[in-house]
């Protein structure tokens, strides 16, 4: 008897390894997926970078953009090619690219927090300030920033007005509690509020105001130079490029989002699950909106508003590998980036040599997408 017992434990052992081996294969296959996604992504945006690049008035090969590209790294930039790739179409790439980044990372974030599927950074209220914001420098040359005048006007005015729905459900939250409930409905009415007061200053301005005023509104990467991108530090002989204000504004936020993704994995079990885990819920939640509203505000003041990347971009990369966030994080951010170059592609092919504002684009792109979505009523992911 003892040794027929002791044959089975021999035996259940076994069997405990093999399944032990199998679970951890499973979960390298799993893992694996993800990061074969995030290369992907990679891959997509230099492919659709090097294509939008070649489309203007002055034709370009793919494979002379990327020489140029390449060349311009290391030498001055002196022919008529390398000056039109370098100065007027990298730098509108560059800023498809981190704005697509940070708008689809703030709506993987705000979706996280609130667990809604429809959160993104302009459900809270921050893309109306933002328009406000700019509208009313555009329409009556009024900011907030004391000397400020054109176009630092405009990007300060929608930067600040873009912040105060955020510092509007902080202080709101101070008084209830930090619910998701209670954060979407206080952006949902500083939504409407600034619609409205938008709406009255552009009944009460001139035509040519109102256009130009319009068509920030509705986004374009057109606006974008290096000056957004990089600081130029010039020590004598010496030239030291430094990252500029859009992407200053994008590394600070996504460290700190990185930082907090075992927290956004544990919330996403539910508040009390969470709490039970040690996890600071209600503070967590308020550190993540602010970080996501600073990182609009960074991408939208330049920009103007661009719809659905921060809203579509995170269901796909959920669907497809679901809803680490350590993983979801940067894939978001990529696909976002990808997503957002190609309705820009898009938006200055489609009637060239007119150039569609990006964000009517993505708005027919993500619109179709997202009812697709809910039609199948897919939730399985979140």
């Amino acid at each position: 008897m003892a040794s027929i017992s002791g044959t089975e434990t021999v035996s259940g052992a076994g069997t405990g390894t093999e399944k032990i081996a199998e679970i951890k294969t499973q979960y390298k296959k799993f893992i694996g997926r993800k990061i074969l996604f995030i290369l992907f992504s990679l891959i997509l945006i230099f492919i659709i970078a090097g294509v939008s690049a070649t489309l203007g008035s002055y034709p370009i090969s793919v494979t002379e953009v990327y020489s140029i590209i390449w060349h311009g790294i290391f030498q001055n930039v002196e022919t008529t090619q390398e000056i039109v790739v370098w100065n007027l179409r990298l730098p509108r790439i560059i800023m498809g690219i981190l704005a697509g980044m940070g708008l689809a990372i703030a709506g993987t974030m705000m979706q996280g927090i609130l667990r809604n599927p429809l959160a993104s950074p302009f459900t809270l209220g921050i893309a109306s300030g933002a328009g406000f914001g700019a509208a009313l420098a555009i329409l009556s040359g009024a900011g907030i920033i004391a000397g400020a005048t054109g176009e630092y006007l405009i990007i300060g005015n929608a930067f600040l007005f873009s912040l105060i729905p955020t510092f509007v459900i902080l202080l709101f939250t101070r008084y209830k509690r930090a619910t998701p409930e209670t954060m979407i409905l206080a952006g949902i009415a500083m939504l409407y509020i600034f619609s409205a007061a938008t709406t009255l200053l552009m009944y009460f301005s001139e035509s040519e105001a109102v256009k130009e005023a319009y068509f920030w509104m509705v986004g374009s990467l057109g606006r974008a130079t290096w000056d957004e991108l990089i600081f130029s530090l010039n020590l004598g002989s010496l030239y030291i490029p430094l990252p500029g204000p859009v992407p200053i504004v994008l590394i600070g936020c996504i460290i700190p989002l990185m930082w907090k993704s075992w927290d956004l994995n544990v919330m996403a079990a539910g508040d009390e699950a969470a709490k039970s885990l040690g996890v600071n819920v209600e503070q967590t939640r308020i550190l993540i909106l602010i970080i996501a509203s600073l990182m609009t505000a960074g991408i939208v003041c330049f920009t103007g508003t661009i719809g659905f990347i921060g809203l579509v971009a995170p269901h796909m990369c959920r669907m497809v590998i679901g809803s680490d966030n350590r993983f979801l994080i940067p894939a978001s951010g990529l696909f976002g980036a990808a997503l957002l170059l190609t309705a820009d592609t898009i938006a200055r092919r489609i009637i060239a040599p007119e150039i569609l504002p990006v964000g009517a684009i993505t708005a027919f792109m993500g619109g179709p997408l997202f009812l697709y979505l809910i039609m199948r009523r897919r939730r399985e992911y979140w």
